[in-house]
């Protein structure tokens, strides 16, 4: 049987349910109609949409239309339920669009018709309520034309020259057929619609049934059965939980067969499908095996996520519509955070553009809701599925940020045995294209394995902006150069140097603060509309009236959320219930108050330690951090921009001399140079250190020396962390826990006198209640005991936050957390074992060199003495013992 998925979508009241119902009827699926208002419509299954009278979650039924069975996807049409409409809509084979004959193209119904246009699919489109008095065919087909697509043209009429004169403007081979022979092949016009030329419009009333067998043939007769590959392929759109809490994952297969007990992958997970079930309605059937071209849900997936592709078929891209507010979720009292968030992560799996957040910080759970109904939907949910009573705050708005000039981000993170450098150039691009990533790197400066690393680590984050901390957007990010080190690079390198140059980039970037914009359609009493503008011009909004009929007018436009979100209550209360506002995201747009939002947020970019701006350079074994504005005077690889402009500026000779320098790869000049000037190096040189490239050729930069006369020297050592982790030190504890310790400092305190750094080590003394910070002298080092509550971990972290601009910090410790923090804070970090080696390193230099000086002459009193002298004082001494 011929298969086909088609879903059902329209801007909030405009008969989508009624229709479905009606198509169910007609096709013998169901034995009677259901009503929205009699609460007992065949798809809405949940006890939420019959109280409501609303869709809010999208479901499934399969009836059949002759040869062809149909899968129907009932979606919202309500705009805060708009992203669970769109997640559909990367499973559909064609879409039916239904629109109020009363109330004509509204603000939803285009933001609709975009995303149809994004994900390319064929629409038919229904205009329900023809019943109603002052609908007028004519003008509302002029309207689709003029609002919609040129392509729309009323399929549900007998077929007239008018109509065929129309197909033919829409395709050349039409029009061809047309004019040889006066009409037009059927085949030629279901190719036509499956390619989005022509799209079929049928008129009538869903209530009364009127037109919906028309749209029924129409469908069978102009539609094109989709062909599959044998091999599987999978697109997930949906997660839900049945009533007995099973998890549901939704897919249509894209090609070959699914069986129960088949394992699917992602390539990350493997798990085994335990249940296949073919939804309509509230009711499933159980089966064994389907095959493409058919929805289906399946129990035993505990990973997957929506957007997700298996098999042949890949992910989705990152859905258009998103939520622009953010609300904190307010949990009764005694309810524990940690116990409650788990439970939220289950519908955030079912709703994904929630992005649940725990805010350490703040101390708050946080959620991005796309309005107030979906508040109150959650609220219920929360309440029957757990039941807990939460509250949501007033909200926030979700800005972003984008840059307006190109910049180049450079990122440099090189602590001891690490190396890594990355530059990034960050390109404006159009409003609403979102984040873009390229390459356009050498393969002589960066190997295509560290490439492709940066670019996954710049896709595997949300970057934040300098300005506000919000998400940035609208532009691309490309890695133009960097450099690794063949022995002291590792992965993790790349990740924090590709992080750094994110953000020294915006840093050094032209940053603009971006809020969201509603486009609107208000329809309000004409006596109204001064009221109405005046209204949207205080809001920084625009619009212009585009009809009035003497009685009632229509204001278009739009303005941003933050003043719209709650202007629908005042709209109702002037108008005393006749005005209507219909909103729905038109995208971001520069911020009107910039300024007092940044002032309000006062987010500090160079403090948010999760996120530096700044970069880290070695230096006399030891890294330290350099300040996002003086990086480039460090940086390792030549500025990507200034080199196209000055080369720009070259004569060509000049430019291709360059350019066969710079070409030569670190590799390369080790190579060189060990076969050059150590070549004819005996076994008896073999000692002398022989340095890398990288070193040689960059140890005389002036950062070196002038970052010793400006920075001192700090070396923080978490006390106990040491003390166990030291095997000579950990024998003592059990027994003498002091003598480990003064073992411990007596080390320091020799290495002090070697190093001639500060040295401070630092001791728990947290569950000492009552206990003050204590700071004591230890010869020539500073030991710390902590305060109550306070740990060693917190008062280093603390210390290096607060002062790592004004020294160079190197931190001692084995303890993994601590060590992310730390280099997070751009400080160098040495482990347990490596503080051991360099104490041994620099005892075992000073005892060398104390041997050295045994080989010396020296000039003693008794060689100068006559031997007559010698034997008196010989005497002298005998006479004294």
């Amino acid at each position: 049987m011929k298969k086909l998925v088609i879903g059902i979508l329209a801007h909030v009241d405009a008969g989508k349910t009624t229709l479905s119902e009606g198509l169910l009827y007609l096709s013998g699926k169901i034995g009677r109609l259901g009503r929205v208002d009699n609460k007992d419509a065949y798809l809405d299954t949940y006890e939420l949409e019959r109280a409501r009278g609303i869709t809010i979650f999208a479901k499934q039924a399969m009836f059949e239309i002759g040869e062809t069975q149909i899968t129907l996807l009932d979606t919202p049409g309500h705009v805060d339920f708009s992203a669970e409409m769109e997640r559909t809509l990367q499973v559909l084979d064609y879409a039916i669009l239904v629109i109020s004959g009363a109330d004509g193209v509204q603000g939803h119904t285009k933001t609709l018709w975009r995303l149809l246009h994004t994900y390319q699919i064929p629409v038919f489109l229904f205009v329900n309520k023809m019943d109603q008095k002052g609908t007028d065919k004519d003008k509302l087909m002029k309207e689709l034309k003029k609002q919609l697509d040129d392509g729309c043209i009323e399929f549900g009429q007998v077929w007239t020259e008018d109509c065929y004169d129309q197909l033919a403007m829409r395709e050349e081979m039409m029009m061809e057929t047309f004019l040889e022979t006066g009409d037009i092949d059927p085949e030629q016009i279901k190719r036509a619609v499956t390619e989005r030329k022509v799209f079929p419009c049928f008129f009538g009333s869903a209530l009364k049934l009127e037109g919906v067998e028309q749209l029924m043939q129409g469908i069978v007769k102009y539609t094109m059965i989709p062909s599959y590959p044998d091999e599987f392929g999978a697109k997930i759109f949906k997660i839900s939980r049945d009533e007995q809490g099973n998890r549901l994952t939704y897919m249509k297969l894209t090609g070959g067969r699914l069986k129960v007990k088949d394992v699917l992958t992602n390539g990350i997970w493997k798990e085994k499908v335990n249940q296949i079930r073919i939804y309509s309605g509230q009711k499933f059937e159980a089966v064994n095996e389907i095959e493409a071209g058919s929805v289906c849900a399946v129990t035993g997936l505990s990973q997957t996520r929506p957007g997700e592709g298996l098999g042949i078929e890949e992910a989705s891209d990152t859905p258009v519509l998103e939520p622009v507010l953010s609300y904190q979720i307010m949990l009764p009292d005694g309810c524990d955070p940690r116990v409650m968030l788990p439970k939220l992560r289950q519908i955030e799996e079912e709703e994904p553009e929630l992005h649940i957040v725990w805010d350490a910080q703040l101390q708050e759970i946080q959620a991005q809701i796309m309005g107030e109904v979906q508040i109150e939907i959650l609220q219920s949910l929360i309440q029957s599925r757990f039941g807990v009573d939460v509250a949501f705050d007033a909200g926030r708005i979700v800005y972003k940020e984008t840059i307006a000039n190109v910049v180049e981000g450079v990122g440099h993170f090189e602590p001891l045995r690490h190396y890594a450098e990355v530059h990034l150039l960050l390109t404006p691009g159009e409003p609403g294209s979102g984040l873009q990533f390229g390459a356009e790197c050498s393969e002589d400066s960066l190997s295509k394995s560290w490439q492709r690393l940066v670019l996954s680590h710049l896709e595997e984050k949300a970057h934040k902006g300098v300005l506000t901390g919000s998400g940035i957007t609208d532009m691309k990010i490309t890695l133009v150069s960097g450099r690794a080190h063949n022995k002291h690079t590792e992965g993790g390198d790349f990740r924090e140097a590709t992080f750094r140059a994110v953000r020294q980039g915006l840093k050094e970037a032209e940053s603009i603060l971006l809020e969201p914009f509603y486009a609107f359609q208000l329809e309000l009493p004409e006596k109204m509309v001064g009221r109405a503008m005046s209204d949207i011009e205080k809001m920084h909004g625009t619009c212009e009236l585009t009809q009035t009929n003497g009685e009632m007018a229509v204001l278009v436009g739009n303005a941003p959320v933050v003043s719209m979100r709650n202007y629908q209550r005042e709209v109702v209360a002037y108008t005393k219930g006749l005005g209507r506002l219909f909103s729905s995201l038109k995208g971001y747009e520069p911020c009107q108050n910039a300024e007092e939002v940044i002032e309000c947020i006062r987010y500090d970019s160079e403090r948010d330690l999760e996120n530096p701006t700044g970069s880290v350079f070695c230096a006399h074994g030891a890294g330290f951090l350099v300040d996002w504005d003086t990086v480039k005077d460090y940086m390792h690889v030549e500025n990507y921009l200034k080199g196209n402009d000055d080369s720009a500026g070259e004569t060509a000779p000049n430019q291709a001399s360059y350019t066969e320098e710079r070409s030569i790869s670190l590799e390369e000049i080790d190579q060189i140079i060990n076969n050059t000037f150590y070549a004819n190096q005996g076994k008896k040189s073999a000692w002398k250190s022989r340095k890398t490239a990288l070193e040689s050729y960059y140890e005389p930069v002036t950062y070196v020396s002038r970052e010793k006369e400006t920075k001192e020297e700090y070396l923080l050592v978490d006390g106990y962390n040491i003390v166990h982790a030291w095997p000579e030190l950990k024998e003592l504890v059990d027994d003498n826990m002091d003598g480990a310790r003064m073992k411990l400092l007596d080390a320091l305190s020799n290495y002090q006198g070697i190093r001639e750094c500060q040295i401070i080590v630092v001791f728990d003394a947290y569950r000492v209640q009552g206990h003050l910070e204590e700071v004591i002298d230890y010869h020539n080092i500073h030991m710390i005991y902590t305060r109550e509550a306070q740990t060693a971990d917190q008062y280093i972290e603390k210390f290096a936050h607060d002062n790592q601009k004004k020294y160079n910090i190197t931190v001692a410790t084995s303890d993994g957390l601590q060590q992310l923090i730390i280099r997070g804070a751009g400080c160098a970090l040495l482990s347990a074992r490596e503080l051991k080696v360099e104490i041994d390193g620099a005892n075992e230099r000073i005892k060398q060199e104390h041997q050295a000086t045994k080989g010396i002459d020296r000039n003693y009193l008794g060689d100068a003495l006559s031997p007559a002298a010698k034997q008196q004082v010989k005497e002298l001494i005998n006479k004294e013992k």
